[in-house]
């Protein structure tokens, strides 16, 4: 390799190689001074994913390209997504800092493993080939199955991680025959000469149908599609709060990325055979999520099941198969994630002190603290739709989309499957406003995690009343 060779790779992938060399100074100086300096890990962690936050909005867009044969691309798209995932990043390490802390859980391998996720995700993001999107999307599997089992001494976050690692085992199983099938069919493990290949040999090539199904097996439990989501609810519930936060956000990004290389990238010419498989898909991860969330008790299963309904909105959004349709689902899955965190954030605070995630604990929150019941009150408001918050603009921008691509029936059983998904984030209102508390103990917000709450939460009314400030973003993807 040239020393210009070089640049060029430091120029498209320069996040990436900042963000895996910071991996490795922090590793080794925790190695020799961890005891001396236990905070180390968590600021360095922090000021590494600053600084890759702060190359990307300097350099992202410039130095657009590929590199490493190929097999790593620099877009619009791609700078978009990874800059979100560092903020999803930076405030999975924000919200934890007190939990991890009052557990006897702060360790320098906790923020390390985000760090290596994080890594993996923004390969995925990039990954032009087969090789380094599945490279990607391990090196971010493995960091996960060790951050649900961080809590060692827990049995439930032990089974949790048990569960998660053997269904994904077998999902990554699943994904990786469907790519070998697509490898022995076309020749050639780069997305740009699958689609080629793929647009000669036409629809009517049974093997590359074969490995499309498989394809996208493997990419709807990663998304969490019904019928590939009953890992969701056990794993949001037996992680430690935090992680879920983590797991409930970053890897959606990464999910969106790797059903876009994969099915539009590569398979776009076999939409019409994809797009059906996605419509039972999204509709059965709206019915099945909406309907089972009405009943839950516990929060952290709420919003699993949540999750899983907001899936099947983002796939309508590839469903339609249009321009348009990419960008609401690209819409639809950053908002999303700036939702959740928020959700997840106060739901990791309220489980600090007193180790419960029921929905009682949200009841008479406003009597505990006004200014925390209304920024839930923003989150449970954007997350169901209402109007002017930004998952309304996020919905409508998916519904328009599949309306303008002709599948009416879709439109409509999303808008219905939307007044039933209120019910359950209107029942959190609720019970913040007009039930008692069942507890007197005050709550003690640090001025920091309150204003980052604050931010995060008000956000999603500030871009409901203003949305062209994402919708200019993600227009340029």
């Amino acid at each position: 390799m040239t020393a210009a060779t070089f640049l060029s790779y430091l120029n498209i992938a320069g996040a990436e190689i900042t963000l895996a060399l910071s991996i490795l100074f922090i590793s080794v100086v925790d190695m020799f001074f961890g005891d001396r300096f236990k905070n180390f890990a968590y600021r360095a962690s922090m000021f590494a994913l600053v600084v890759v936050f702060a190359w990307l909005c300097l350099f992202g867009d410039s130095n657009s390209g590929f590199a490493f044969q190929d097999m790593f691309v620099s877009d619009h798209l791609s700078v978009i997504l990874k800059q979100t995932m560092c903020v999803m990043s930076l405030l999975a390490m924000f919200y934890s800092r007190d939990y991890l802390k009052s557990r006897q859980l702060f360790k320098s391998e906790y923020y390390l493993l985000i760090l290596y996720a994080t890594l993996g995700i923004m390969i995925m993001i990039s990954g032009h080939n087969l090789l380094s999107l599945y490279l990607g999307l391990e090196l971010m599997s493995l960091s996960v199955y060790g951050l649900v089992a961080f809590n060692r001494d827990s049995p439930i976050a032990a089974e949790a991680a048990m569960k998660y690692f053997v269904l994904g085992a077998i999902a990554s199983g699943t994904l990786l025959y469907g790519m070998s099938m697509l490898y022995g069919m076309t020749g050639s493990l780069d997305i740009a000469t699958i689609a080629t290949s793929v647009q000669q040999q036409g629809i009517s090539s049974l093997p590359i149908l074969f490995s499309l199904a498989f394809l996208i097996v493997g990419v709807a439990f990663k998304l969490g599609a019904v019928p590939f989501h009953m890992w969701i609810p056990d794993v949001y519930e037996g992680a430690p709060s935090p992680v879920t936060l983590f797991i409930g956000t970053a890897p959606k990004l990464a999910a969106y990325a790797l059903t876009y290389r994969l099915l539009v990238d590569a398979m776009g010419d076999l939409h019409g055979q994809w797009t059906l498989i996605l419509s039972i898909l999204a509709v059965l991860s709206m019915l099945i999520g909406n309907l089972v969330a009405i009943v839950q008790n516990n929060v952290r299963r709420l919003l699993a099941y949540s999750t899983i309904s907001h899936v099947g909105f983002i796939l309508l959004g590839f469903i339609a198969g249009t321009q348009l349709g990419y960008e609401a689902a690209l819409f639809y899955t950053v908002t999303y994630v700036v939702m959740a965190a928020g959700a997840f954030g106060i739901v990791v605070l309220l489980s600090r002190d007193q180790d419960t995630d029921q929905l009682a604990a949200f009841k008479g929150l406003n009597q505990r603290s006004p200014w925390l019941a209304f920024l839930m009150l923003c989150l449970m408001f954007g997350m169901a739709g209402v109007p002017p918050f930004v998952g309304f603009h996020a919905k409508l921008a998916v519904i328009s989309a599949v309306l303008d691509a002709g599948h009416l029936w879709l439109g409509i059983l999303a808008v219905l499957f939307s007044v039933i998904g209120a019910y359950y984030y209107l029942r959190v209102v609720w019970f913040m406003y007009f039930d008692e508390p069942e507890t007197s103990l005050p709550l003690n917000i640090a001025w920091d995690h309150k204003a980052t709450l604050s931010l995060n939460s008000i956000s999603v009314l500030a871009l409901g009343i203003l949305p062209g400030a994402i919708w200019a973003l993600v227009s340029l993807a």
